[in-house]
Protein backbone atom coordinates (compact mmCIF):
# COMPACT_ATOMS: atom_id res chain seq x y z
CA UNK A 1 0.00 0.00 0.00
CA UNK A 2 1.37 3.30 -1.00
CA UNK A 3 2.44 6.05 1.69
CA UNK A 4 1.44 9.54 1.00
CA UNK A 5 3.54 12.66 2.05
CA UNK A 6 2.46 15.72 1.54
CA UNK A 7 4.23 19.18 2.24
CA UNK A 8 4.40 21.41 5.18
CA UNK A 9 3.26 24.50 4.08
CA UNK A 10 4.90 25.66 7.31
CA UNK A 11 8.23 24.87 6.78
CA UNK A 12 8.96 25.15 3.27
CA UNK A 13 9.82 27.49 0.93
CA UNK A 14 10.13 27.81 -3.29
CA UNK A 15 12.42 30.28 -4.17
CA UNK A 16 14.11 31.37 -7.72
CA UNK A 17 16.94 33.54 -8.62
CA UNK A 18 17.93 35.41 -12.12
CA UNK A 19 20.41 37.82 -12.60
CA UNK A 20 19.66 41.15 -13.64
CA UNK A 21 21.09 43.73 -15.71
CA UNK A 22 24.34 40.64 -15.05
CA UNK A 23 25.27 42.20 -12.20
CA UNK A 24 23.37 41.55 -9.11
CA UNK A 25 20.72 38.53 -8.11
CA UNK A 26 17.01 39.60 -8.21
CA UNK A 27 14.94 37.00 -5.68
CA UNK A 28 11.37 35.55 -6.10
CA UNK A 29 9.22 33.07 -4.53
CA UNK A 30 5.74 31.32 -4.58
CA UNK A 31 3.92 31.93 -1.85
CA UNK A 32 1.58 28.78 -2.79
CA UNK A 33 2.59 25.39 -3.81
CA UNK A 34 1.97 22.20 -2.60
CA UNK A 35 3.88 18.91 -3.24
CA UNK A 36 2.36 15.41 -3.43
CA UNK A 37 4.69 12.08 -3.19
CA UNK A 38 3.83 8.46 -2.89
CA UNK A 39 6.12 6.11 -1.72
CA UNK A 40 6.42 1.81 -0.93
CA UNK A 41 8.42 2.68 2.17
CA UNK A 42 10.12 5.33 3.54
CA UNK A 43 12.79 5.39 0.80
CA UNK A 44 11.87 8.13 -1.46
CA UNK A 45 13.62 6.07 -4.51
CA UNK A 46 10.85 4.16 -4.44
CA UNK A 47 8.22 6.97 -5.32
CA UNK A 48 5.88 5.95 -7.53
CA UNK A 49 4.04 10.08 -7.81
CA UNK A 50 6.17 13.08 -7.42
CA UNK A 51 3.90 16.00 -7.55
CA UNK A 52 4.73 19.88 -7.61
CA UNK A 53 2.49 22.57 -8.60
CA UNK A 54 3.02 26.59 -7.90
CA UNK A 55 0.20 29.53 -8.44
CA UNK A 56 2.00 31.75 -10.21
CA UNK A 57 -0.47 34.36 -8.91
CA UNK A 58 1.38 33.91 -5.55
CA UNK A 59 4.72 34.80 -7.24
CA UNK A 60 6.64 37.49 -4.72
CA UNK A 61 9.69 39.46 -5.57
CA UNK A 62 9.24 42.26 -2.87
CA UNK A 63 8.38 44.59 -6.03
CA UNK A 64 4.57 44.47 -7.01
CA UNK A 65 4.99 46.52 -10.03
CA UNK A 66 7.56 43.56 -10.55
CA UNK A 67 5.45 41.25 -9.92
CA UNK A 68 2.80 42.24 -12.05
CA UNK A 69 4.66 42.47 -15.24
CA UNK A 70 6.20 38.95 -14.14
CA UNK A 71 1.90 37.63 -14.22
CA UNK A 72 1.32 39.52 -17.87
CA UNK A 73 1.66 38.07 -20.89
CA UNK A 74 5.78 39.38 -21.07
CA UNK A 75 6.59 36.45 -18.66
CA UNK A 76 4.27 33.45 -16.95
CA UNK A 77 1.06 35.18 -18.21
CA UNK A 78 -1.06 34.17 -15.27
CA UNK A 79 -4.37 34.49 -16.77
CA UNK A 80 -4.26 31.63 -19.24
CA UNK A 81 -1.03 29.51 -17.70
CA UNK A 82 -2.06 29.88 -13.35
CA UNK A 83 -0.35 26.66 -12.52
CA UNK A 84 3.50 25.65 -13.00
CA UNK A 85 3.52 22.10 -12.64
CA UNK A 86 6.81 19.47 -12.06
CA UNK A 87 5.71 15.80 -12.29
CA UNK A 88 8.49 13.79 -11.14
CA UNK A 89 9.41 10.28 -12.95
CA UNK A 90 11.89 9.11 -11.43
CA UNK A 91 14.17 9.99 -7.95
CA UNK A 92 17.76 8.30 -8.50
CA UNK A 93 19.76 8.13 -5.30
CA UNK A 94 23.24 9.07 -5.89
CA UNK A 95 24.91 8.54 -2.42
CA UNK A 96 23.64 8.10 0.96
CA UNK A 97 21.87 11.93 1.17
CA UNK A 98 21.95 12.71 -2.65
CA UNK A 99 19.80 12.01 -5.30
CA UNK A 100 18.63 13.72 -8.68
CA UNK A 101 15.41 13.98 -9.05
CA UNK A 102 14.39 13.76 -13.09
CA UNK A 103 10.67 14.71 -14.63
CA UNK A 104 8.95 17.23 -16.73
CA UNK A 105 8.55 20.85 -15.36
CA UNK A 106 5.75 22.39 -17.24
CA UNK A 107 5.50 26.53 -17.41
CA UNK A 108 2.90 28.68 -19.70
CA UNK A 109 1.88 25.82 -21.95
CA UNK A 110 5.46 23.90 -22.68
CA UNK A 111 6.61 20.87 -20.93
CA UNK A 112 10.24 20.05 -21.14
CA UNK A 113 12.21 17.47 -18.94
CA UNK A 114 14.51 18.73 -15.96
CA UNK A 115 16.40 17.58 -13.59
CA UNK A 116 17.19 18.71 -10.14
CA UNK A 117 19.72 18.15 -7.56
CA UNK A 118 17.91 16.68 -4.14
CA UNK A 119 19.64 17.05 -0.98
CA UNK A 120 17.78 14.20 1.37
CA UNK A 121 17.61 15.93 4.79
CA UNK A 122 16.50 12.57 7.08
CA UNK A 123 13.09 11.74 8.36
CA UNK A 124 12.04 12.76 12.11
CA UNK A 125 8.81 12.46 14.16
CA UNK A 126 8.24 16.04 15.37
CA UNK A 127 6.59 16.45 19.16
CA UNK A 128 2.87 15.84 17.36
CA UNK A 129 3.96 12.51 16.55
CA UNK A 130 4.22 13.67 12.98
CA UNK A 131 6.31 11.85 10.98
CA UNK A 132 8.81 14.50 8.64
CA UNK A 133 11.07 14.23 6.06
CA UNK A 134 13.00 17.07 4.47
CA UNK A 135 14.64 17.96 1.46
CA UNK A 136 17.10 20.46 -0.32
CA UNK A 137 16.69 20.80 -4.24
CA UNK A 138 18.15 22.76 -6.38
CA UNK A 139 18.59 23.52 -10.16
CA UNK A 140 18.96 25.20 -13.49
CA UNK A 141 16.09 26.17 -16.24
CA UNK A 142 16.60 28.22 -19.41
CA UNK A 143 13.77 30.74 -18.83
CA UNK A 144 13.52 30.96 -22.91
CA UNK A 145 12.57 27.17 -23.54
CA UNK A 146 9.41 27.68 -21.70
CA UNK A 147 8.13 30.46 -23.68
CA UNK A 148 9.64 33.48 -21.16
CA UNK A 149 11.09 35.21 -23.75
CA UNK A 150 10.62 39.19 -22.84
CA UNK A 151 13.94 41.29 -22.34
CA UNK A 152 15.44 44.47 -22.83
CA UNK A 153 18.59 45.68 -23.65
CA UNK A 154 20.12 48.54 -22.35
CA UNK A 155 22.24 51.65 -24.04
CA UNK A 156 25.97 50.27 -23.42
CA UNK A 157 23.91 46.35 -24.82
CA UNK A 158 24.01 44.63 -21.59
CA UNK A 159 20.53 42.23 -21.03
CA UNK A 160 18.18 42.89 -18.32
CA UNK A 161 17.01 39.95 -17.45
CA UNK A 162 19.32 36.91 -18.10
CA UNK A 163 18.33 33.26 -19.17
CA UNK A 164 19.11 31.00 -16.50
CA UNK A 165 16.98 30.54 -13.94
CA UNK A 166 18.23 29.40 -10.92
CA UNK A 167 15.71 27.39 -8.54
CA UNK A 168 16.05 26.68 -4.94
CA UNK A 169 13.78 24.98 -2.53
CA UNK A 170 13.27 23.65 1.17
CA UNK A 171 10.70 21.36 1.36
CA UNK A 172 9.29 19.14 4.34
CA UNK A 173 6.75 16.59 3.66
CA UNK A 174 4.44 15.10 6.61
CA UNK A 175 3.65 11.49 6.16
CA UNK A 176 -0.38 11.31 5.99
CA UNK A 177 -1.94 8.55 8.43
Amino acid sequence: MAIKWTVDPMHSEVQFKVKHLMITTVTGYFKTFNVEVETESDDFSTASKILFTADVNSINTNNEQRDTHLKSGDFFDADNHGQIKFVGNRYEKIGEDEAKLHGDLTIRGTTKPVTVNVEFGGIVVDPYGQTKAGFTINGKISRKEFGLTWNAVTEAGSVVVADDIKLLAEIQLVKQA
